[in-house]
């Protein structure tokens, strides 16, 4: 690193204070919840903004937690400066996500290979074309062969980063299903967008909390604490980053 570029106006914090692998769930209640339950030793390295990133250990390993707040410009900030400022390689997206297809039942893990967008976040690179974002490769097998120790149901896949919760077009969610997504969130494009740019790891690791076709959905409170399994995958993937 060339010049201090620590703290940042949303990160009060130093290089040393994160491990080279950071998940990041969108609730800063969800980041607590993690480092509580399954890190040893956490430290609270950064409270900006209510933004809570916590580092300790889990299995021997250094491993850090760190919420990105919601959408594309939340989790940009927050996962560019990591990446470029505090010498983080790998951010593992553990977030919710709606159903869109009729394949995915609530409940189900969704490991994003790529991530389609109706935002204009990749306007910035000024690409002659559309850019695909999409996961590293690395970081999704080794997901992928967590998911299948851990007897998960999972599904790989297109997920959709949107910009709109509450979108004015309401047969939005039929398009994308027909093209094949699986589920929407509202950060995975971006997350992998700066990764590709900073030439860094970045992965999207989805429960589906709620069912848009069927209505079905889950409480805020089984998002913030019940879904375990999403995190045993992500911290085992982790782990095996060394």
């Amino acid at each position: 690193m060339s010049q201090k570029n620590y703290p940042t106006p949303h990160i009060n914090a130093c290089p040393e204070d994160f491990a080279k692998t950071v998940l990041m769930p969108g609730d800063p209640l969800r980041a607590k919840f993690i480092a509580e339950t399954y890190l040893d030793s956490a430290v609270l390295v950064n409270n900006v903004r209510g933004i809570q990133g916590y580092t300790g250990t889990y299995k021997g390993i250094r491993v850090s937690v760190m919420a990105s707040g919601m959408g594309m410009p939340s989790i940009g900030i927050y996962s560019y400066e990591l990446f470029n400022f505090f010498g983080v390689d790998n951010i593992i997206r553990v977030g919710t996500a709606g159903g869109i297809s009729t394949n995915v039942k609530v409940r189900d893990i969704v490991i994003a290979m790529g991530a389609c967008t109706n935002s204009n976040y990749a306007s910035q690179y000024g690409l002659p074309g559309a850019f695909a974002p999409i996961a590293s490769y690395e970081l999704m097998k080794r997901a992928i062969d967590n998911a299948e120790k851990l007897g998960a149901c999972y599904h790989v896949g297109n997920c959709l980063s949107s910009d709109t919760f509450y979108s004015d077009d309401t047969t939005a969610s039929e398009k994308w299903s027909k093209m094949g997504v699986l589920c929407v969130e509202m950060e995975a494009a971006a997350l992998y967008m700066n990764a590709a740019r900073c030439g860094k790891n970045a992965l999207g690791i989805f429960t589906v909390s709620d069912h848009i076709v069927t209505g079905e959905a889950t409480s805020a409170e089984e998002r913030q604490t019940s879904f375990t399994q999403m995190m045993e995958i992500a911290l085992e993937t982790a782990v095996s980053l060394g």
